[in-house]
């Protein structure tokens, strides 16, 4: 009878390492799949701002060709272009800070481009131009890429902290060190494109556009 006690204990003992790690191992498995979603939409993020700054830099040069263009304009742009490029995030990490300051980056740069823009419209050679209407189709379409993929990304993080914060994965996230992630915020007009017109039904002397 004692070694048949013995051997049940042993038995309930292994049966509930087993589930326990059959329950850790899942877990930390789905951990890292969704580590990896979020890497993976972060890196959609990525290129779509990639390629709009991209264009911008095209608009830019475009704009240089004319000597008479206001050139404090184009120095706000230059600038925060360079601004924006210089912040970098670490995707393995995606931390609240980093994602808050490359929005922050980046939004500073729409709102430079679209005061050039503004100042371009005193420039009608320039609206004219084949470049500038295939500009602006471009930039709207990579807008709304743009949003596409920050909705994606903020889907997949939303997963990510639901789930590591979900009790007992939360003790095993801190254990194998998943950490909380940034989401993008909207701030107002940030999903707005910046206000591309290069059609010259108005006249240069037209006020009366907002």
């Amino acid at each position: 009878m004692k070694i048949n006690r013995s051997l049940i204990v042993i038995g309930v003992i292994v049966l509930i390492a087993i589930v326990l790690y059959s329950t850790f191992k899942g877990a930390y498995n789905n951990m890292v799949t969704k580590n990896q979603d979020t890497q993976a939409k972060w890196s959609q993020v990525e290129s779509q701002y990639q390629r709009r700054t991209d264009l911008y830099t095209s608009v830019v040069k475009v704009i240089q060709g004319s000597a008479d263009f206001e050139q404090s304009t184009l120095t706000q742009v230059i600038n925060a272009r360079a601004r924006a490029t210089s912040v970098t995030v670490d995707p393995s990490k995606l931390t609240p800070e980093s994602i808050q300051q490359f929005q922050q980056a980046q939004d500073q740069l729409s709102s430079a481009f679209s005061r050039l823009l503004v100042v371009a419209e005193r420039y009608p050679t320039l609206q004219t131009t084949q470049q500038f209407k295939d500009f602006q189709v471009q930039i709207e379409g990579t807008e709304n890429r743009i949003n596409k993929s920050r909705d994606d990304f903020n889907l997949s993080v939303q997963d990510y902290n639901t789930y590591i914060k979900t009790f007992p994965n939360n003790m095993m996230a801190g254990m194998f060190g998943f950490t909380e992630k940034g989401y993008f915020k909207s701030n107002p007009g940030s999903q707005n494109p910046p206000d591309i017109n290069f059609d010259m039904h108005h006249s240069g002397t037209d006020t009366s556009r907002k």
